[in-house]
C-alpha cells in the first residue's frame, strides 16, 4: 500500500505532541502562529497546510476528510509525533473529526472550534456563492467574508481604513487554490464518523458565527459521546479577531488534558 503523502508544515518546539488544522482560505501560520509560539515551550507543535494552503499543491481529485486524515497522521508521525493533541478551526474541525474518527490511537484529546456535522442547503449556498466569487472577484469575495465571519463587536469598532486595511489583508490571502477546501465545505458529512471519535473533546461555538451558526457545534457535541460545549462571544473568525480568547481556550484545554494524560501514564 503507497504511503499518504505529506502535507507541508511548521513544525517547532518540543514536547508531547500537538497538531493545529487550519480553516479554509487560511494556513498553518495565519490561522495559528501566536499559538504555535505560544506553546512551543512545552509541545512539538506540528501545524500542517491542506491542499492548496501553504506549499502544499492543489489535489486534482475532490478533497476526502478520510484521506486528508490520513495525511495528518502521517505528517504528524513523520515529525515524530505518534499520539498527539488535536484541535481544528472551521474545515480544520472538519478534518481533525475525521482524524480522531479514522485514527483514535493517535488523538489524546480533541478541540473543535467553529465545525459541524453535516453541511446543509444554506452553507451549500454560501459555499457555492464564496466559490464563484473568488473565480470572479477576490476582493468582493474578501469583503463577503469580512462581514460574515467577524462578530459585531469588532465590526462596530472598525473605521473606514481599517476595513480597507482588513479587506486588502483577506484579499492576498485569496486565490483559486483554495477552490478545493471551499468545494470540500460544501458537501461534509461526517454522521457515520463522529460515532467513532472516543478522545476527549470539547467543542467551542461562536455565538455570532453567521457561517457555521451554534447550532452546527451542539449538533456536533451531541454527537461525540461525552463531548463537551461551550459558547463564546464572537464570530467565525475569532482566531483572527479575538486571538487572545481563543487561544487561551486552546491552552487552557490542552494544558488539562496533558496534566491528565501524565497522571494517568
Amino acid at each position: 500500500m503507497t504511503s499518504p503523502e505529506l502535507l507541508d508544515h511548521v513544525v517547532a518546539g518540543s514536547g508531547p505532541g500537538l497538531v493545529l488544522v487550519h480553516g479554509t482560505g487560511a494556513d498553518a501560520t495565519s490561522n495559528w502562529g501566536p499559538l504555535i509560539d505560544a506553546m512551543a515551550d512545552r509541545y512539538t507543535v506540528v501545524a500542517p497546510n491542506l491542499p492548496g494552503a501553504g506549499a502544499t499543491p492543489v489535489d486534482p481529485a475532490p478533497l476526502d476528510p478520510d484521506a486528508l486524515a490520513d495525511r495528518i497522521v502521517a505528517t504528524a508521525r513523520a515529525a515524530g509525533l505518534e499520539r498527539f493533541h488535536l484541535a481544528g478551526h472551521s474545515l480544520g474541525s472538519v478534518v481533525a473529526t475525521a482524524v480522531a474518527a479514522r485514527h483514535p490511537e493517535a488523538v489524546t484529546s480533541l478541540l473543535l472550534h467553529a465545525g459541524w456535522v453535516r453541511t446543509t442547503a444554506r452553507e451549500a449556498f454560501m459555499f457555492d456563492l464564496w466559490a464563484r466569487l473568488l473565480r470572479t472577484d477576490p476582493e468582493l469575495l474578501a469583503r463577503e467574508l469580512i462581514l460574515s465571519a467577524m462578530g459585531p463587536g469588532l465590526l462596530g469598532a472598525l473605521d473606514d481604513a481599517q476595513f480597507a486595511e482588513m479587506a486588502a489583508g483577506f484579499t492576498a490571502l485569496l486565490d483559486e487554490r483554495i477552490l478545493g477546501q471551499i468545494e470540500l465545505d460544501g458537501r461534509v458529512d461526517l454522521r457515520e464518523a463522529v460515532g467513532r471519535v472516543t478522545a476527549p473533546t470539547l467543542v467551542v461555538a461562536s455565538e455570532d458565527d453567521r457561517i457555521v451558526p451554534p447550532h452546527h457545534q451542539r449538533e456536533l457535541a451531541a454527537a461525540v459521546d461525552g463531548a463537551e460545549y461551550v459558547q463564546v462571544p464572537g464570530g467565525h473568525g475569532l482566531p483572527f479577531e479575538d486571538p487572545a480568547r481563543f487561544f487561551s481556550i486552546v491552552t487552557e484545554y490542552v494544558d488539562k488534558r496533558q496534566a491528565q494524560a501524565r497522571a494517568l501514564a
